[in-house]
């Protein structure tokens, strides 16, 4: 690269910079703005924070780059412009695609970075955001409701622990073979032991004696209908309590 390279470039990147550094202020400016609430409250750390700006960062010079681009050869091609700078190249001989072909070669450069990141790390930045989040801030997944069909039996659960074997608010359903309750156990926690391979029920109230006076519905709806409709029930109950 000779000196007339080298002047075009680094007016050019210096003002590409100024672009990208001022664009990357502002956005940060307003983020942490609506999420500053969110930290504080989190007692999230000034490291966790600056990993989570770190993965998002790739997402905004994706949106930043063409734009800082366009700003900074308007910039820089105005002054030389102004400075008559592109008038005496042209006079000393050099061509219009000489002077321009640094620039050129920037603007290529700019769009297979941005190629890059668009296709290795934006990506992942929105699920990072939610990652991020949902570290913080979730608290379990609600109305949870599974069929273990090798032993009868169907789980309710109100609300499972993230990262934890604890189930809150637990209801246990035992069924006959012709799927007529028999024991119901009703527990405020239930925790599972990996060792024992067994569930250990705290605050527990076993109900049985269930008298088959319903009639059965096999072959008429399916398992999966049945626990639908309980499901359903059950959110109208749900429904209904809050309304009150």
């Amino acid at each position: 690269m000779n000196l007339f390279d080298r002047y075009i470039t680094r007016n050019f990147l210096q003002a590409y910079l100024y672009c990208i550094i001022g664009f990357i202020s502002i956005w940060f400016i307003f983020d942490i703005s609506d999420s500053i609430s969110t930290f504080l409250d989190q007692h999230v750390g000034f490291g966790r924070v600056l990993e989570y700006y770190g993965t998002q960062i790739p997402q905004i010079l994706v949106i930043l780059l063409p734009v800082s681009l366009l700003l900074a050869l308007l910039f820089v091609l105005g002054r030389m412009s102004r400075a008559n700078e592109i008038v005496s190249m042209l006079t000393a001989g050099i061509g219009l695609i000489r002077v321009l072909t640094p620039l050129f070669l920037l603007a290529v450069l700019t769009t297979a970075v941005c190629f890059a990141l668009n296709y290795s790390l934006a990506p992942h930045a929105e699920m990072a955001r939610k990652l991020f989040f949902a570290d913080k801030s979730a608290t379990g997944a609600e109305g949870q409701i599974f069929r273990n069909r090798r032993d009868s039996r169907t789980w309710f659960i109100q609300r499972l622990r993230p990262k934890s074997n604890v189930f809150d608010n637990v209801e246990v359903l035992q069924q006959d073979s012709s799927d007529h309750i028999t024991t119901a156990f009703l527990a405020a926690h239930a925790e599972f032991q990996p060792g024992e391979n067994t569930w250990t029920l705290s605050q527990a109230k076993v109900v049985k004696g269930f008298q088959p006076i319903m009639p059965p519905f096999q072959g008429v709806i399916s398992e999966e209908q049945v626990i639908q409709l309980v499901a359903y029930i059950k959110s109208l109950k749900a429904a209904d309590a809050q309304s009150r």
